[in-house]
């Protein structure tokens, strides 16, 4: 554009020299070289500030790194990579034997327990109504030793009748006592609830549904729809749940947004809402419309994460650009545009707007120029 622009300018100057016959010495020359620096100079600054370009654009995408919930030997993988998925589908199976397993016995344990439960509370009954009936016998065996008592006074029954009785009351009372202690233990033992389960029960069923759950874990799904674009897992191959090593990354099945990075120099002509125009290398000769969506949210370098060291300015590298997404209006579905293709873009304030055409001109350029690479050459 530069070079379009001077040319532009040296035919403008040649024929303002011919038409109006202005003699070619050293003090027009130097005038008219002058006058196009000043000119050219305040176009392409001018144009800089206000209509902001940026060669740092890329598509970005998310992606999640596949991690097993449980240990185990890969049995099969009846995905591919590139190949489109769904929401649930397989990607890998890990041997279930040994959960299953786990899933039998804490089964068996589990109905033992619910069957002891069942027995305490059958237990407890029983030792309720043997309560019952050592109470009604110590009844008996107490009305038996008063009246014993008033026989004595009055001379009808000997001493010895009296004292057993006596005898009977304190054995009767002793029964009573004992089985009132072995009630109350049954039940002690059959109330033993949480949330009106068996401790037992409960216990078990929390370890049964931890064991259901690692057997569910044995067959690894797709968590959205979208596309195992690394995978080097085989059958044979154990895994771990291992923060730091994956065994696939998946990628989700979204719309990838555009992100330009621009000089912060251009921050106060960067706002919401603004017309942009975008050029990609993957699609040569092309521009497409769009509009800015987030503007300046963040500069990377200037985060801060916890650690144990103090941050040291002269430890940031590079002064940073303000990031700014795009919202690309055209359709791009025509067109094979991978996640993470790189671009250009331009933005178009209201602030000289004629301005607006050299910047729309040097983009035009600029993809048109994609077509022109040497690789392979």
């Amino acid at each position: 554009m530069d070079l379009l622009l001077i040319l532009t300018y040296a035919a403008l100057a040649i024929g303002v020299f011919k038409l109006f016959k202005i003699p070619v010495n050293g003090f027009t020359l130097l005038t008219a070289a002058l006058g196009g620096v000043a000119l050219l100079g305040f176009l392409i600054l001018a144009m800089n500030y206000n209509h902001p370009f940026s060669k740092e654009g890329r598509f970005y995408f998310a992606t999640t790194p596949i991690l097993p919930t449980v240990s185990g030997r890969v049995i099969e993988v009846p995905v591919q990579p590139g190949e489109k998925l769904r929401a649930g589908d397989i990607l890998f199976k890990i041997d279930p034997e040994r959960y299953e397993n786990a899933v039998k016995a804490l089964k068996a344990q589990w109905a033992d327990a619910t069957q002891a439960a069942e027995q305490l509370k059958a237990a407890a009954t029983t030792a309720r109504q043997q309560a019952i009936a050592a109470k009604a016998e110590r009844t008996a065996a107490e009305d038996l030793y008063v009246r014993s008592g008033q026989l004595l006074k009055s001379g009808a029954i000997a001493e010895m009748q009296f004292k057993q009785a006596e005898e009977r009351f304190v054995a009767a009372r002793g029964q009573q006592e004992a089985a009132e202690a072995e009630a109350l233990r049954t039940e002690l033992d059959a109330a033993s609830a949480i949330e009106g389960v068996n401790t037992d029960v409960a216990r078990l069923q929390a370890q049964l549904d931890t064991a259901l759950y690692d057997l569910e874990q044995t067959v690894v799904r797709a968590p959205t729809d979208g596309t195992v674009v690394q995978m080097f897992l085989r059958p044979g191959m154990y895994v771990v749940p291992m923060p730091l090593r994956p065994v696939m990354v998946f990628m989700h099945n979204e719309k990838s947004p555009f992100v330009a990075a621009f000089l912060q120099n251009n921050a106060q002509r960067i706002i919401v809402g603004a017309d942009a125009e975008v050029i990609l290398p993957s699609v040569p000769g092309r521009f497409f419309k769009g509009k800015v969506a987030k503007a300046g949210v963040y500069i990377p370098q200037g985060q801060l994460q916890p650690t144990g060291t103090l941050i040291a300015p002269e430890q940031i590298n590079g002064s940073g650009r303000v990031v700014v997404e795009i919202d690309i209006k055209d359709d791009l579905s025509s067109y094979n545009i991978p996640p993470g293709s790189i671009g250009s873009a331009a933005i178009y304030t209201q602030h000289m707007p004629h301005l607006a055409i050299l910047r729309k001109v040097l983009l035009r350029m600029k993809s048109w120029t994609y077509y022109l690479f040497g690789e392979g050459h």
